[in-house]
C-alpha cells in the first residue's frame, strides 16, 4: 500500500485523530533499512520502480498548500504525521523538513500535533535527533529485544544494533513513545504419514518467553512515556502470519501494567 502523494489524507487514526500524512520517500516505490516481514508498504525489493526523494522545498510547497486547502474547507487536523513508504529519517533533509512543518503547522493549525513514525535506526545521529525532539509525539519502533530476533521480524540493513538504538533512545529522557507488533510467524511441519499429529510451530512469536521479557525489561530501561501495543491490521508481504487480540496482549503485557506504564492497544 504505497501512499501516491507526498501529502495524504487527512485520515481517521484511531491513535491521531484527524491525521495527515507526510511521505518523505518516493511515492511509487519504498526505501527503508529494514525490511518488516509485516510491512503495509511490500517488501523492498518489490518497491524499486522509483527511488525519487522529493526535497525540502518540495515538501513545503505541497504541505503549504494542503493545510491551505483544508483551512479554507474547514477540515480539522488533529495531527500531523510523518508515515510514508519507508523510514522518514532517511530523507537527506529531515532536520529542516520538521523546521519547515512546525512553522507551517503553527500557522495553519497551530493545535494540531505533529509526530514521526519511525524505526528509531537513526537516533543516534545528532542532527535526526535533535529534530525528533521538536515535534510532538516522537514514535519510535522495537519490535524484538536483540538483533537476531530483530532480524527475524525487521530484516534491517547491516549495521543494526539493538544495543545502540537502546542507547540512543535513552537521550530522550523518557518523553517519546515507543512502538512494537505483536504477532506469531507461523511454520507448517507436517509429517506425510500423521499430519494431524504434529503441531504448528512459530519461527517468531512476540509473546514467546524470549521475546517478551527481555522486551519488557528495555521498556522499563527506557521508561517511555507511553507504549503502543499494536498487531496485524492489514495485509502483509510475509505469510503465515498471525495477530493477537487486544485481550491477548493485556495478558501478556500485566506485569508493566501493573509497574503503572501508559499502554495502548490496537
Amino acid at each position: 500500500m504505497l501512499r501516491e502523494e507526498t501529502v495524504f489524507g487527512p485520515i481517521k487514526s484511531r491513535r491521531l485523530g484527524n491525521s495527515l500524512g507526510i511521505n518523505l520517500l518516493p511515492t511509487k516505490g519504498k526505501i527503508c533499512n529494514f525490511d518488516c516481514i509485516y510491512c503495509e508498504c511490500g517488501w523492498n525489493a518489490d518497491g524499486r520502480g522509483d527511488t525519487k526523494i522529493p526535497d525540502a522545498a518540495q515538501v513545503r510547497a505541497a504541505l503549504e498548500a494542503k493545510l491551505s486547502a483544508l483551512m479554507l474547507e474547514g477540515t480539522p487536523v488533529d495531527s500531523i504525521t510523518f508515515s510514508g513508504d519507508g523510514e522518514p529519517t532517511l530523507n537527506p533533509e529531515f532536520p529542516r523538513i520538521i523546521d519547515d512543518t512546525l512553522r507551517l503547522r503553527d500557522a495553519f493549525y497551530p493545535d494540531a500535533k505533529v509526530s514521526v513514525l519511525s524505526n528509531a535506526t537513526r537516533v543516534h545521529v545528532d542532527s535526526v535527533f535533535e529534530a525528533l525532539r521538536k515535534v510532538d509525539n516522537p514514535i519510535m519502533k522495537i519490535d524484538a529485544p536483540t538483533d537476531a530476533l530483530a532480524k527475524l521480524i525487521n530484516r534491517p540493513a547491516p549495521g543494526y544494533s539493538v544495543e545502540r538504538t537502546v542507547e540512543a533512545l535513552k537521550r530522550f529522557e523518557g518523553d517519546f513513545i515507543l512502538q512494537t507488533m505483536f504477532l506469531r510467524a507461523r511454520k507448517r511441519v507436517l509429517d506425510a504419514e500423521q499430519p494431524s499429529a504434529l503441531p504448528a510451530e512459530y519461527w517468531f512469536d512476540s509473546g514467546s518467553p524470549e521475546v517478551l521479557l527481555p522486551w519488557m525489561d528495555i521498556v522499563r530501561e527506557l521508561h517511555p512515556r507511553q507504549v503502543q501495543v499494536y498487531t496485524i491490521d492489514r495485509p502483509t508481504p510475509e505469510q503465515d502470519l498471525e495477530k493477537y487480540s487486544v485481550d491477548e496482549m493485556k495478558s501478556l503485557v500485566k506485569p508493566l501494567l501493573d509497574e503503572g506504564y501508559n499502554i495502548q492497544f490496537r
